[in-house]
């Protein structure tokens, strides 16, 4: 952790997105690149690889009694997320094996370059091309190209998403709604080999937003997820390998904690969107307005939040190598909250501010995630 309370991302040697390539080398399929070296896993002929969003390494230990199983499996040093912890971020480095600043989803909200809109990437857009937005190949094909099986299990409703294509291209999709049919359809698949498999629950993301973390209902989520990884790994062939991921943690932000920006007039001053999420805001300027908007948004946050510009965020490496075509979507002026701090929007987001956890910054709370191999 750096001196600003910040983790910083572990790309290329143990975040999430070195998920998939250190399963191909345990599959004895090596992708393309170095392997990385600070994520080994044990040579196995078929993995299962369960994602279970919202499930912070940190939120594990401290609650470790509301999940025996998985925080039995809690023997290596965590991962990290990439920046911003956020789903549609993570779950696209997690299937390309890419940093953020390649792949291009860089956020929840970013900006369509060239227009004053913003690209929602978990309900996606019509208007946008998800194979243009993310034109690189992913790990899943990577994968598929060198002989490994490859299945995603999932809601029947993300099939053909923009985010799935965008992120999770190249895998068999099989629709499974309910805990039965996922662990069903993973011991289906995992009986190829070599194969991958890959499962999502996004339930413990949901209550925590909802409800908040430690909540009653979020630590009942939490059991239930833990008795879905136990029946998982009693289901699997004996030989093949189960890893619990996450995309990233969350904090809960109290209303005395966040700012709002349409309270305070002189943080539109400058602004022609705003974007991002309440703990990672994306500011995206008039044009000669950015050390303005910076200096503003810097005095009116004070410590409560990082604010700086574009260049700044991009030299920390918080989005590994940014290509050009990724550039214009990051903010000209880039938000990391602190603490449990919050950037809410009445105007423009007003469902975040009903949500009591939220994600998005480089806390440890929100970036340390567990790889748990069983």
């Amino acid at each position: 952790m750096g001196a600003d309370g910040f983790v910083q991302p572990a790309y290329a040697d143990r975040s999430l997105g070195d998920v998939v390539p250190a399963v191909g080398c345990a599959l004895g399929v090596a992708l393309d690149g170095a392997p990385p070296a600070g994520l080994v896993l044990p040579e196995a002929p078929a993995y299962v690889v369960f994602l279970v969003d919202g499930m912070g390494a940190n939120l594990l230990r401290r609650y470790a009694h509301a999940a025996p199983f998985l925080s039995s499996l809690l023997t290596e040093p965590p991962a990290t997320a990439g920046v911003p912890s956020t789903t549609a971020t993570s779950l696209t480095s997690l299937g390309t094996g890419l940093p953020p600043g390649a792949h291009g989803l860089v956020g929840y909200t970013s900006r369509i370059p060239g227009t004053e809109s913003l690209l929602n990437a978990l309900q996606w857009s019509k208007d946008v091309d998800p194979y243009q937005w993310q034109p690189h190949d992913t790990a899943f094909q990577a994968l598929r190209k060198r002989g490994v099986s490859v299945t995603l299990v999932n809601k029947r409703e993300f099939q053909g998403s923009g985010l799935t294509i965008a992120a999770h291209r190249g895998a068999d999709f099989v629709g499974a709604d309910r805990v039965g049919e996922r662990i069903a359809a993973a011991v289906v698949a995992s009986r190829e080999s070599p194969s991958l498999t890959y499962l999502y629950d996004g339930d413990l993301d949901w209550t925590g937003h909802k409800h908040g973390v430690a909540s009653a209902p979020w630590l009942q989520q939490l059991s239930m997820i833990d008795a879905e990884a136990e029946q998982l790994r009693e289901a699997l062939p004996a030989d093949v390998r189960l890893v619990v991921v996450a995309d990233h943690g969350m904090i809960d932000s109290p209303d005395a904690a966040r700012t709002d920006v349409d309270e305070q007039a002189e943080l539109r001053d400058g602004l022609a969107l705003l974007g991002g999420e309440a703990r990672f805001r994306h500011l995206y300027c008039q044009r000669g307005a950015v050390e303005d908007v910076c200096a503003t948004w810097t005095a009116v946050l004070g410590e409560r939040a990082e604010v700086m510009t574009r260049e700044e965020a991009v030299g920390r490496g918080w989005f590994g190598p940014v290509a050009a075509g990724v550039l214009p979507r990051l903010g000209d002026v880039i938000v990391a909250s602190r603490g449990d701090h919050a950037v809410v929007s009445t105007v423009d987001f007003p469902y975040e501010k009903t949500l009591v956890g939220l994600h998005g910054s480089l806390t440890p709370d929100e970036m340390l995630i567990p790889v748990l191999v069983g």
